[in-house]
């Protein structure tokens, strides 16, 4: 709201004051040529040089005097538009039908003159207050007019009217001679042009696809004045309205082809969903058109050119929008499995779009992310079916060896359910698995593809069996293929020679594939524990595996843990088979943990050395929870444990390991740390408070320009923040008057030092405290007077001060020419 003059007079302004400066310079440079020629003729004998002194730099102002000015402004005009509204809706009734009309009439015409001669005066920011204070009081007078003279309208089709009224009227006030420098009415008038049709859509009961048209229509009109008005507020506006209404229109479409039946309220859906789609092209066209060209083109002038990446966005969401109407219309046609794959097909057809070279390269940019998108999302649709075959077989846990299931489905969801429409779940991830294989041929995106590529193909194989229901022993067969082919591919992706000979592609296919093998020997594994020969038989199949791939040192850190792992299984299977105790089970499975240990030394690197220590110790802690149910055969695992742990602390550099061999073989027991109550936040941050405040005024002293948020702010909220909220919950008096002194000292302070974290936490504490003690009062005293009062007391107050304030900023302005001028 401040006044900012032109570009012309700004330089001519800037100019003036430069050669004053150039001119008090070559004074001063005189002056102290003549102080040092004086001085060498007082001193003739040389004297130790005096210290200089440390130049400190004055803290920095937080808060401008022109910001001080708008706030209050600001401030008195919502409040001053509160009041009135308060006087409208509350105290309308006390007053006759002449009174009602003067008052609500001098008012907005006082208010809509006042910036007149305010703009002559240069008071530019007042007189945007005042203006924007009678365009407020003219929404005012419409209610004003429907409650006295036309009750009896429709109040819906009234509003319609008389927001294009208002929009009208707004918009000639505006390009009135007298307040075109004014900044408000325009963007006012325009915001007032979003209502007419939606209301009137409404009043007309057009239904859901005459509003969602009513949308749109605006939507288009406001993306036609935000290209073709220069910059300024009212583009800033129309960009708003445009993206507000355009979003809203293209929401309400999509909901609605949904939602639809059949055909005919499928295509009507369709129809307005590419009417979105073509305002966002129409939007995103010249920005496209920029793009392609390169920035050094020059746009048109007086017509605002999109940026590339808005271009991209709309073209975005024209893409999806486009999608949506044409999957919709299918919708209807084709039986529910077959919705998503729709939908998948439309958004690939996407991508022979982009593959025609038509469309400017933002635009063609922005329909391949909604193609990819559309893509995403269906793979997500399918994302719970692989969830329950990956997943489902966990519930085997608590059902082990209870006998094999009919098939996979039963398999995979012995509690989870089936999702359903899942037919089509191994056809859409295929598809999009194929199109990230094939149509992806950027450099930079093509090891990603191809990433992707393995992951659906290898979520399409863990599918097929449920989708299928193919027999529970073939099930197997294919997760057991499965996990050997994905450990094949990443064996295949490791380097024979030397790793450096590794490409960064093949280094993320071969992370990728071993991750791919962990998760299927996982779920293959849980499978398998629905019957005792399954589980033995896999089991020993994977150890055997995992132990085979771990030979090449590339996946070695993965498929050497797995190995201990499924051995690990395959101990505690073994035991339960052999009909042992739980107890006499850990001596089988201590034998993973000594294994590892001997195992560790030999391998290749700490890459895999740490990862096979870390299995076995987890194989320990197992073995050692096992037999806790018998206390002498517990004090033997804990002793051979400590054997292990010792015989690896022998090794140079696990020699602290030897402290945890002396823990097994000492066995203690350890306390847990009773929680308190606590009952007085101060005493945990006080101690805080105090050295954070220390630090940040050392930090302050030697950067004067650091932020006083940044030096006080963390160690004043440490103590304040806390105590507030339990001066909330504490009926008493003595805590709430310790934090308002407290409050007032920081208040008080930071007022002193002109530091804002100080000025404005205090200032919050001490009202917050402040209104919780006194707000029954408050509300007794507010209780007496009309409700509009207060608001409209404060609002005139802050107006008078913001235009006062106003005014002697210019008079400091002018006595500081006047200074400048006088050298």
């Amino acid at each position: 709201m401040t006044h900012i003059p032109p570009p012309t007079e700004e330089l001519r302004l800037l100019d003036s004051e430069l050669w004053q400066l150039d001119a008090r310079r070559a004074q001063l440079l005189a002056r102290r040529a003549w102080l040092v020629a004086a001085l060498h003729q007082a001193q003739p004998a040389p004297s130790a040089p005096a210290p200089r002194p440390v130049s400190v730099a004055p803290p920095r102002p937080e808060a401008s005097a022109p910001r001080v000015q708008n706030v209050l402004l600001l401030l008195g005009g919502v409040l001053l538009t509160i009041a009135a509204m308060v006087f409208t809706l509350v105290s309308w009734g006390h007053l006759g039908i002449a009174g009602r009309s003067a008052v609500l009439g001098a008012v907005t015409l006082a208010a809509l003159a006042a910036p007149v001669p305010l703009l002559k005066r240069g008071l530019r920011s007042t007189a945007e207050s005042l203006a924007g204070l009678g365009l407020a009081l003219t929404v005012l007078d419409a209610y004003a007019l429907h409650e006295v003279a036309l009750a009896g309208t429709d109040g819906t089709a009234y509003t319609a009217v008389a927001s294009a009224v208002l929009a009208g009227v707004w918009l000639g006030y505006g390009l009135l001679p007298g307040s075109t420098a004014l900044r408000l009415p325009l963007p006012a008038a325009l915001v007032a042009a979003q209502l007419p049709l939606l209301l009137w859509a409404l009043a007309a009961d057009a239904g859901a696809h005459g509003i969602t048209a009513a949308l749109l229509v605006t939507a288009a009109l406001d993306t036609a004045v935000a290209l073709r008005m220069p910059s300024g507020s009212v583009r800033v506006v129309a960009a708003v309205g445009a993206y507000a209404m355009g979003s809203w229109g293209a929401l309400a479409a999509g909901w609605l082809s949904w939602t639809a039946t059949g055909p005919s309220a499928a295509a009507r859906a369709a129809a307005l969903l590419l009417l979105a789609a073509a305002i966002a092209v129409g939007a995103a066209w010249p920005g496209g058109r920029t793009a392609l060209q390169g920035a050094g083109d020059a746009a048109a002038p007086g017509r605002p050119v999109v940026g590339a990446d808005q271009a991209v966005g709309l073209a975005l969401a024209a893409g999806l929008l486009a999608v949506n109407a044409v999957g919709g219309t299918a919708r209807t046609v084709l039986p529910d499995t077959w919705t998503v794959p729709a939908y998948l097909a439309c958004g690939i057809a996407l991508l022979a779009v982009v593959r025609a070279g038509l469309l400017p390269d933002a635009l063609r940019r922005g329909v391949l992310w909604a193609s990819g998108a559309v893509q995403a999302l269906a793979v997500l649709w399918a994302l719970p079916v692989v969830g329950v075959a990956v997943l489902g077989p966990g519930a085997w846990v608590e059902r082990a060896w209870s006998g094999a299931p009919a098939d996979m489905r039963a398999a995979v969801t012995p509690d989870l359910p089936w999702p359903p429409d899942a037919t089509a779940v191994p056809v859409v991830l295929a598809a999009v698995a194929i199109v990230l294989a094939l149509a992806v041929r950027d450099t930079a995106w093509h090891p990603r593809a191809l990433v992707g590529a393995l992951c659906l193909s290898w979520t399409t194989v863990l599918t097929l069996p449920a989708v299928l229901e193919l027999p529970y022993t073939v099930g197997l067969l294919v997760y057991g293929v499965t996990t050997a082919g994905a450990l094949a591919v990443a064996t295949l992706a490791s380097p024979t020679t030397a790793p450096a000979s590794e490409t960064p592609q093949a280094a993320h296919i071969r992370l990728t594939a071993t991750q791919l093998a962990l998760v299927t020997s996982l779920s293959l594994a849980l499978l398998s524990l629905a019957s005792q020969t399954a589980t033995l038989t896999v089991l020993s199949l994977l150890t055997a595996l995992f132990a085979t791939a771990a030979t090449r040192a590339r996946i070695a850190p993965f498929t050497a843990p797995a190995a201990l792992a499924h051995a690990t299984a395959l101990a505690c299977a073994t035991g339960a088979a052999a009909g042992w105790t739980t107890a006499s089970t850990a001596l089988l499975v201590l034998v993973v943990p000594a294994v590892a240990a001997l195992l560790a030394p030999r391998l290749d690197g700490p890459r895999t050395t740490v990862p096979v220590e870390a299995t076995g110790a987890a194989a320990a802690l197992l073995a050692i929870g096992l037999a806790v149910t018998d206390p002498p055969l517990l004090a033997l695992v804990l002793a051979l444990c400590g054997v292990i742990t010792a015989g690896t602390a022998v090794r140079p550099d696990r020699r602290p390991l030897g402290y945890a061999a002396t823990a097994l073989f000492v066995l203690a027991t350890w306390v847990r740390l009773a929680s308190w109550d606590i009952g007085t936040p101060e005493a945990y941050t006080l101690p805080v408070t105090v050295p954070a405040l220390l630090v940040g005024a050392l930090r302050r002293r030697r950067d004067p320009q650091a932020s006083s948020w940044t030096a006080y702010g963390p160690g004043l909220a440490a103590t304040l923040v806390p105590s507030l909220l339990a001066a909330w919950g504490d009926p008493g008096w003595t805590r709430p008057l310790l934090l308002g002194t407290a409050a007032l000292v920081v208040t008080l302070l930071g007022a002193r030092y002109h530091l804002q974290a100080p000025l404005v936490l205090g200032g919050s504490v001490l009202a917050l405290v402040a209104l919780h003690e006194l707000a029954p009062y408050i509300a007794q005293v507010a209780g007496t007077l009309p409700r509009w009062v207060p608001p409209a007391l404060a609002g005139l107050l802050l107006l008078a001060l913001g235009a006062t304030y106003e005014q002697r900023l210019r008079d400091a302005r002018r006595v500081r020419n006047i200074l400048t001028k006088m050298h």
